[in-house]
């Protein structure tokens, strides 16, 4: 049986597709072979969808430090590694002991949830030959998907989108509660984390808690934050606009390795046209899916603060 990516990239395929989103006549029994029945969508021909992704991954910053996989078919599960590995040494002639590991894993069942986004256009490029419908296109759902997918891989519920590593029972573990932040709780966070997991740690805020922590200072008045490579502790810091600010009830500041929050991809992006919706504005829409599902494994290989009630 041919594979959807198999369809896809053949070259006639890319045609009738780019032909129906230019809203021009396209065989649609070459367009069924990659139809979505679910939504009525089309799959991107393969070179349009690998720049979808690489606009995606320009705009995630999740994507750059999470584990990325794809698994296209039904009823994946993540088995989890719950234990360390370990060697012991062994006497000459004694036996070698055996370490039944079959407990070892924890399960988690993937999920497919759908992630949409709506571009619009005008005629007048559309039914240009010479505009890069493409190119925009490409480039738009790209960012959009990307955007939306770093919010959810922090604060998603779990509830038809993925599971955020702020998530209060399946997410990272809390380190500490603080009624208000000093050096002292951020080294303790540091510490926190197992140092298999400090050895590739990254923390991850927003802009408003950097800039608290980049004023903080111990007794001798050296800086928390490294000025010169804008790191903590020598790790890395990342800036996303979904962390929560310094608030009672948040938790504004993570710290661990982010490898271990897996991103799934479950179906290729699919577009179809909206031809009515925006007739009156001279418009075409492109509503677009993408399908995946993100999940941390190891709950504590990433750690946070968070805030207290300063009046409990």
């Amino acid at each position: 049986m041919i594979s959807n990516t198999q369809i896809t990239a053949q070259p006639e395929y890319d045609i009738q597709f780019w032909n129906a989103m230019r809203n021009k006549e396209a065989r649609e029994d070459i367009l069924a072979k990659g139809r979505d029945i679910s939504t009525g969508t089309y799959s991107m021909p393969t070179v349009a969808a690998g720049k979808v992704m690489n606009e995606i991954e320009k705009e995630s910053d999740f994507r750059k430090i999470a584990t990325v996989i794809r698994a296209y078919k039904n009823g994946y599960r993540i088995f989890a590694k719950d234990c360390k590995d370990k060697a012991e040494f062994v006497a000459e002639g004694a036996a070698i002991p055996v370490y039944e590991s079959a407990g070892d894993f924890n399960e988690k069942t993937i999920a497919s949830y759908k992630l949409a986004s709506i571009v619009t256009l005008d005629e007048d490029f559309v039914n240009d030959a010479g505009f890069d419908i493409e190119k925009y296109l490409t480039q738009k759902l790209g960012k959009s998907f990307g955007k939306a997918e770093d919010n959810s891989f922090i604060n998603g519920t779990g509830a038809d989108e993925p599971t955020g590593i702020l998530h209060n029972t399946d997410g990272a573990e809390t380190a500490l509660a603080v009624e208000t932040l000093t050096y002292d709780d951020v080294i303790s966070l540091y510490f926190s984390v197992d140092k298999e997991y400090r050895r590739n740690g990254i923390w991850l805020m927003n802009d408003k808690t950097a800039l608290v922590l980049r004023k903080l200072k111990d007794n001798n008045g050296n800086y928390l934050w490294n000025q010169a490579n804008d790191t903590i502790l020598g790790k890395q810091v990342i800036i996303s606009e979904y962390m929560p600010d310094i608030e009672t009830g948040t938790k504004p500041i993570a710290f661990g390795d982010f490898s271990y929050y897996w991103i799934v991809g479950r179906k290729p992006v699919t577009v179809r046209t909206l031809l009515e919706k925006f007739v009156l504005y001279d418009q075409i829409g492109y509503l677009a899916f993408e399908f995946l599902d993100g999940k941390l494994v190891r709950n504590e290989a990433i750690k946070v603060i968070q805030m207290a009630d300063a009046g409990k």
